[in-house]
């Protein structure tokens, strides 16, 4: 129970630590379309995510898919970027339609995020004999920290919006951008690393 615990943990101090910055990042950009009361939308967006990247958490963690840490560190911001692009093409906040495209796309780029955990949580696991009371704990942690971001993100949207009564498109549009700066700037020195 103690080493649950121990790798619950360690996934949610990995999940909100400024070094996974790129991870911050993503779930901001996915999530800044909704509000508050959006709420039913959002935990399926977030499900959605959480099943791709529990999938290839999983399947890496246990060695039976592999990519190069480089690919998939690239991979990431690409992510990230493509994601913020999407929230340009919201023109409506009501979101009449049950299963969005973006619930799909979440899911694929989750199976992306789950490499990229997976690279942090094989280096934690070392020897351990029995990897998936670790990797379940570990999940769970990544999953407490998200949605911390997100309840960060839903007070932050409720001050601007609602509150300072800044315009919900410009927020998006905004904070799109702000996001979009910051995912090429990590392709580009990601790039550089990978070409070296």
């Amino acid at each position: 129970m103690n080493d649950m615990f121990i790798y619950g943990h360690l996934g949610f101090r990995h999940i909100i630590d400024i070094q996974g910055s790129d991870h911050i990042l993503f779930i901001l950009v996915l999530m800044m379309r909704y509000m508050a009361s959006d709420w039913k939308k959002m935990l399926l967006l977030v499900t959605s995510f959480t099943v791709g990247h529990s999938i290839t958490l999983a399947l890496s963690t246990m060695e039976w898919v592999a990519f190069p840490v480089q690919m998939v560190e690239l991979l990431i911001p690409i992510t990230i970027f493509v994601t913020a692009l999407s929230n340009f093409w919201v023109k409506e906040f009501s979101f009449p339609s049950k299963y969005p495209v973006i619930y799909y796309l979440a899911m694929f780029f989750g199976l992306i995020h789950g490499l990229g955990f997976s690279n942090y949580l094989k280096s934690l696991l070392g020897k351990e004999e029995q990897i998936i009371p670790p990797l379940f704990s570990f999940n769970v942690g990544l999953e407490l920290g998200q949605l911390l971001i997100v309840s960060g993100l839903l007070f932050l949207s409720f001050i601007l919006v609602s509150y300072l009564k800044i315009d919900r498109k410009w927020y998006l549009r905004i904070g799109s951008l702000i996001a979009i700066g910051f995912s090429l700037q990590m392709v580009i020195d990601r790039t550089l690393i990978f070409l070296k």
